[in-house]
C-alpha cells in the first residue's frame, strides 16, 4: 500500500487499501477503520510523533484495524511523511493560533472518511471540537490525554485551561468512550479531575535496537539528555546539580549533554545558567537530534538523565533502556517498575538531590553500569514492545465495538 500526505480542503481522506483476512467461515472480512488525530504528524509533534507513529505502523501490521492519521499542517509535515510507511496520512490547514490550531476541514474529512471508530491524541486543541462534532454519528472515540491531565500541566496555563475546560474540553473528555492512561498514576489524576469513563492503562511502547552496545569506553563519558528544552523537564535543577559535582569527576571522567528543541527561548536561559555557573566547559547544548543522530545520541552515551517534573510516560527513558543505558529519573517519570527492577537510580526534582545521584551514577564501575543498563533492557522486552501495546489496543477497540470482552486492562 503506497503512503499518502496531503493538505484537505475539498480533497477525501484517504482510504486504506487493506487486505481482506478469511474468517472462520472462509469469507473475507475487511478490517475495522479507526481514524486518529493527531496535532501534527512530524517532529513538531515532539514524543507523539514516535508513539503514534509507532502504534498505528504495528496496527497496520496486524491487519485487524487500519488506520488512517490526521494531523494539522506544519513545517516539517512533506519531510518527515515518509517515516510513516504504509500508513496513510493526511494534513488539515489550520487558522488562527498554533495552540489551538483551528482546521475548519477536519470536520469534514472525518465525515468523508467515515471510520469505525476515532482515536484522539492529545488535549485542549481544536481536534477535541471535532470529536465532539463526529460524535453526533453514534460513533465512539478514544481519548489519550498523555499526561495532561497530570497536576503539573494542569497548573501550566491554568486559566487558559480552565476557559477551554467550559467551553469544549470537559464535554470531550467526558463524552469518549474510553480513556486512555499510560499508567496507573496518569489513570488517578484522570479521576482526580472528575472523570468516570471507563480507563485503559496501557504503556507507551518502543523498538528495540538490533545492535549491542560497546563496552564502557575509558575516555570522558557522556550522560545524556534527550528531549524538549522546556521548563518542566527540570534541565535548570540538573545544571545547578551538575555545578556541585567535583570539578575531577566533570571536567575529566563525564560529560552533560543536552539534546532536544528548544521551547519558547529555554535554550538561552540554560546556556546563561551554565556560563554564570562556570560549566559551560563540560555541558553541551547540540540541539534536535532525529533519525540516525538520535541514535548516535544513546549509542555513544553511558548514562541517561529525565529530571522532570511532569511526565506521562517518557519515550526517552524507554528508549534508553532499550541501549541498556542506566537511568536517572524522577517520581514524576511514572516508572515505579524501573526502581524496582534496579534499573534506574532515583531522585527528586530539585538540585541536591540529583546532585546526590549523579554522584552516585559516577562512583559505579562499568560492570554496574552495565548490569543496570541489563535490566532496563530487560524491562522493555518483558513490557514495553510495541507489538504488546498495540494488541491491547485493539482488544480494547473490540471491546468498544462490541465486538469482544472487556479487556483486563481497562478500569471501569
Amino acid at each position: 500500500m503506497s503512503n499518502s500526505s496531503r493538505h484537505i480542503g475539498s480533497e477525501k481522506l484517504p482510504v486504506p487499501k487493506s487486505r481482506p483476512k478469511q474468517g472462520c467461515d472462509g469469507i473475507a472480512k475487511q478490517p475495522r477503520r479507526v481514524v486518529v488525530v493527531i496535532p501534527w504528524i512530524s517532529r513538531a509533534a515532539g514524543g507523539l510523533f514516535e508513539v503514534v507513529r509507532n502504534l498505528a505502523q504495528e496496527m497496520e501490521d496486524q491487519r485487524r484495524y487500519l488506520p488512517s492519521v490526521i494531523g494539522f499542517d506544519d513545517p516539517y509535515s512533506d519531510v518527515d511523511r515518509p517515516l510513516w510507511g504504509r500508513v496513510e496520512t493526511a494534513v488539515v490547514r489550520t487558522r488562527g493560533p498554533r495552540a489551538f490550531s483551528y482546521a475548519p476541514d477536519l470536520g469534514r474529512a472525518l465525515e468523508r472518511a467515515n471510520p469505525d471508530m476515532l482515536h484522539v491524541h492529545g488535549l485542549w486543541m481544536y481536534s477535541s471540537v471535532a470529536a465532539i462534532r463526529w460524535s453526533r454519528r453514534s460513533k465512539p472515540y478514544v481519548v489519550s490525554p498523555h499526561g495532561m491531565l497530570d497536576p503539573w500541566a494542569l497548573r501550566n496555563s491554568r486559566w487558559k485551561k480552565r476557559i477551554s475546560a467550559a467551553l469544549y474540553e470537559d464535554r470531550h473528555l467526558h463524552g469518549a468512550a474510553c480513556l486512555h492512561a499510560l499508567n496507573e498514576a496518569e489513570a488517578e489524576s484522570m479521576r482526580t479531575y472528575g472523570l468516570k469513563n471507563p480507563i485503559c492503562v496501557i504503556p507507551n511502547g518502543v523498538d528495540l535496537p538490533e545492535e549491542e552496545k560497546a563496552s564502557c569506553p575509558q575516555v570522558k563519558r557522556t550522560l545524556l539528555y534527550l528531549g524538549r528544552l522546556h521548563p518542566k523537564k527540570g534541565l535548570s535543577s540538573l545544571i545547578e546539580a551538575w555545578s556541585k559535582v567535583e570539578t575531577r569527576v566533570r571536567t575529566t571522567e563525564w560529560h552533560l549533554e543536552i539534546a532536544g528543541w528548544d521551547q519558547n527561548g529555554h535554550r538561552a536561559a540554560l546556556e546563561a545558567l551554565a556560563a554564570r555557573l562556570n560549566v559551560s566547559v563540560d555541558v553541551s547544548f547540540i540541539g534536535p537530534q532525529f533519525g540516525e543522530a538520535k541514535a548516535n545520541c544513546f549509542r555513544k552515551a553511558s548514562a541517561f538523565i529525565l529530571p522532570s517534573l511532569s511526565e506521562g510516560l517518557p519515550m526517552s527513558v524507554l528508549e534508553a533502556w532499550s541501549w541498556r543505558l542506566p537511568v536517572l529519573v524522577t517520581p514524576n517519570c511514572n516508572l515505579p517498575e524501573g526502581t524496582r527492577a534496579g534499573a534506574v537510580i532515583p531522585m527528586e526534582a530539585n538540585a541536591e538531590s540529583i546532585a546526590s545521584a549523579l554522584n552516585r551514577l559516577f562512583s559505579m564501575s562499568c560492570h554496574e553500569l552495565k548490569e543496570m543498563g541489563s535490566r532496563g533492557r530487560s524491562l522493555v522486552e518483558e513490557r514495553f514492545q510495541w507489538s504488546c501495546v498495540a494488541e491491547q489496543m485493539t482488544q480494547v477497540y473490540e471491546w468498544i465495538l462490541n465486538r469482544g470482552p472487556q479487556p483486563s486492562c481497562v478500569l471501569n
